[in-house]
């Protein structure tokens, strides 16, 4: 057997190092499922859980190649809301919540999302509540034309938090100092390597201010309170259904057949599939299953608001007790 010299192996080896691994996850399309039902009128199932925010989970590897990439939770709403509007059979929305909230800016643009969807189509919108719809996630049900809370669930919470850690009293235990050079006085505000001044205190307080009168408008105008008695319930505190149903926040006490079947009375509908927008290798085989795998409620939010917060002070509409 002839050998080849071992100059001719060089080419061969260097073709090698051309060849490149990709393992950046795929984003699939969506794809409609029925998980139950039937008949050509649709009910759209859409899926709002865990920490409201414009982040996106970091992707994972598994055997056989990349874990699919998570989708930001805006980015799904978008593209679902999209869909759904360009399909007629889409008759109504069911909006399943188990959120204690998330960022402002998060909740605001879902709510606007929902409300943008309503307008424009002119169909209508059934919020349903699991075991959380708080402070963000009651934010966002209020764009809904009708909300149904299980008889368990813990709404409420309304109200704007503002988060800072302080590393101040930490680094003077370890001998240690910053130096922060800096264009004008107030521009370090909300710094962790320092505490806050009275008078930045103030400021941020205003803005806490501007964003709960926002919340506060949005609940008025929504369960047709007055802006009084919107601010009476809105101190911050949580409320069971049964209470949050006394006090008009929502309208009725139920389950999830219950939340369809108010969607379909509002179509005028007897009959109707209840379909969800699920990517490949999601399991949405009922109307529980949740558009993605997420950790536990409980340490997934924790984890989310942690990594938010590592960017800086963050204003929520978010139950944190």
């Amino acid at each position: 057997m002839r050998r080849l010299p071992a100059l001719a192996l060089v080419p061969l080896l260097a073709g090698c190092s051309l060849i490149s691994l990709d393992l950046t996850p795929r984003i699939e399309p969506l794809q409609e499922q029925t998980v139950e039902g039937h008949g050509r009128a649709k009910i759209l199932l859409l899926d709002v859980s865990g920490f409201l925010s414009d982040e996106g989970g970091a992707p994972s590897l598994v055997i056989g190649g990349p874990a699919p990439a998570r989708v930001p939770l805006l980015v799904r709403v978008r593209e679902e809301l999209t869909k759904a509007a360009a399909d007629p059979d889409v008759r109504a929305l069911v909006v399943r919540i188990d959120s204690a909230g998330g960022t402002v800016t998060a909740s605001d643009v879902i709510y606007q999302e929902l409300a943008l969807f309503k307008r424009e189509t002119g169909r209508p919108v059934v919020a349903v509540m699991l075991d959380v719809a708080a402070s963000g996630g009651y934010y966002v049900a209020l764009a809904a034309d009708t909300i149904v809370a299980h008889p368990t669930t813990v709404t409420g919470s309304i109200g704007v938090l503002m988060v800072t850690l302080s590393a101040e009293g930490l680094l003077q235990k370890l001998g240690l100092a910053t130096t922060t050079i800096k264009s004008a006085e107030r521009k370090d505000m909300g710094s962790p390597l320092r505490a806050l001044t009275d008078e930045e205190r103030k400021i941020f307080q205003s803005v806490i201010d501007s964003l709960y009168g926002q919340f506060v408008e949005k609940l008025a105008e929504n369960r047709k309170l007055g802006l009084e008695a919107a601010r009476k319930v809105a101190d911050g505190r949580i409320y069971t259904a049964r209470q949050a149903l006394d006090l008009k926040l929502i309208d009725r006490i139920g389950y999830m057949p219950d939340a369809i079947e108010a969607a379909k009375r509002a179509v005028g509908v007897e009959e109707a599939r209840v379909v969800v927008y699920r990517r490949p290798r999601e399991y949405r085989a009922t109307y529980y299953a949740r558009a993605e795998a997420p950790a536990a409620a409980v340490e997934g939010s924790l984890a989310r608001l942690g990594a938010v917060l590592g960017a800086g002070p963050r204003f929520l509409y978010f139950w944190w007790p």
